[in-house]
């Protein structure tokens, strides 16, 4: 609909005390033909509503929705229903309805009517000399100037209006009484609210539709229903399965992960896991907590791997492997899995690079003497099982074996790679 500014541009157009045919002219002249349709509509809203508009207001209104449609567009004016209403409504106050059928009967009328005022006219109003039409009458009179729009329902025509009135508006105020009423909004706040929150569409009432009757019943449908048919009970033998060994294992891999198990409870789920490879799918460990298991219950964290290896997952579990810190434990995991299994080469070089620059980057000199150690007679035991190609890896391992020669491990794997080059 109209924007505030607009709204409050046609309340001051509907307000001017001058003829009606220089309020018209400021109408077409602030509201050009594109929005000539919506300011229209605007209107209607204020003219349904009857409490919004004082009477001057309103018969400004009509002639505009009457003039509008008038001289210059040949198809019906779309709101002669309206105007109409408004002259034949035997509830409406009788100059108004003298003032709509003046304006829709007669051009020549309409010239004497545009040079007055709307106050003079309701001034000069004398009910002995207009003639009040019945809308039986009307409607026959302008039957060919109403719009004919075949998609609008009986339903559509019973709608009710969608314009509500603020109950906090009392009926018959005039504008000058909001100044003692704080919580009242002007004229103009008035009609805005009303314009922006409401539409042309109406409430139509429900269609009551009976329901669709039911279709046969076909053969082999419902099979329920037929007393007859004999049903076979199905037995669900998972039922009642015993799944406390799952319980007993996801239980001690949780300890598993807060740390070292007893004896008895490592080879217990070691057992538990050689009996039942699928327990290692539901035993609760997740990629991200393996470093945890790896720390305290290197053993069982290999056996797991070992199961997990044909898994879809296995890849998670290397990246996790590989970025965690370096320490005896992991590189245990790391060795013993490269003497059972195949690993992916891409990993096992990642790995003997994040061990070497793990022990670059300590700072802890007695740590560090302690990481080269290991990581020395790691990298041999890699060697001489043949799970590495040196020669993919040698420039970077003969240079750190040449930045800790001080210690014994690395002087001793330089040896190494010198009789294999």
């Amino acid at each position: 609909m109209l924007s505030p500014s607009d709204t409050a541009a046609l309340l001051a157009i509907l307000s001017e005390d001058r003829s009606l045919e220089a309020a018209f002219s400021s109408f077409l002249s602030h509201f050009k033909r594109p929005f000539l349709f919506k300011a229209c509509c605007a209107i209607v809203l204020l003219i349904e509503d009857k409490q919004t508009l004082k009477a001057t207001q309103r018969l400004v209104a009509f002639y505009i929705l009457n003039e509008v449609y008038r001289v210059d567009h040949p198809s019906p004016n779309p709101f002669m229903s309206i105007l109409l209403e408004a002259a034949s409504d035997e509830s409406a106050d009788k100059a108004e309805r003298a003032f709509v059928l003046q304006i829709l009967v007669s051009a020549s009328t309409n010239k004497e009517v545009q040079k007055r005022t709307a106050n003079e006219f309701i001034t000069s109003y004398d009910s002995s000399a207009h003639t009040l039409l019945s809308r039986e009458v009307l409607l026959r009179q302008f039957a060919d100037n109403l719009p004919v729009d075949p998609s609008v329902s009986s339903f559509k025509k019973s709608e009710i209006s969608a314009a509500v009135r603020d109950p906090d508006i009392p009926a018959g105020y005039e504008p000058a009484d909001l100044e003692g009423l704080g919580q009242l909004r002007d004229q103009e706040a008035t009609a805005a609210g009303l314009i922006q929150n409401s539409s042309m569409k109406g409430f139509e009432p429900p269609w009551v539709r009976p329901f669709p009757p039911r279709l046969p019943t076909q053969e082999g449908e419902v099979i329920w229903l037929m007393p007859d048919n004999n049903h076979e009970l199905l037995w669900d033998h998972g039922m009642c399965a015993d799944i406390s060994k799952g319980a007993a294992v996801r239980e001690l891999i949780a300890k598993a992960l807060k740390g070292p198990l007893a004896p008895a409870q490592q080879q217990q789920v070691l057992t538990e896991l050689e009996a039942d490879p699928k327990l290692v799918y539901h035993c609760g460990l997740t990629p991200r907590r393996l470093p945890e298991l790896v720390e305290n219950n290197p053993v069982v964290a290999i056996e797991i791997l070992l199961k997990l290896m044909n898994s879809v997952q296995i890849s998670d579990y290397f990246k996790v492997l590989v970025n965690m810190d370096m320490s005896l434990h992991s590189m245990e995991v790391v060795n013993r899995l490269t003497t059972h299994v195949d690993l992916p080469t891409e990993f096992v070089h990642m790995y003997i690079s994040n061990c070497i620059s793990s022990c670059e980057n300590i700072k802890d000199k007695y740590m560090q003497n302690r990481l080269v150690r290991l990581v020395c007679v790691f990298l041999q035991s890699l060697i001489r099982n043949k799970i590495i190609n040196v020669q993919d890896l040698f420039i970077e391992v003969q240079a750190f074996c040449i930045e800790f020669s001080r210690i014994r491990e690395a002087a001793s794997l330089f040896r190494l790679l010198k009789t294999m080059e």
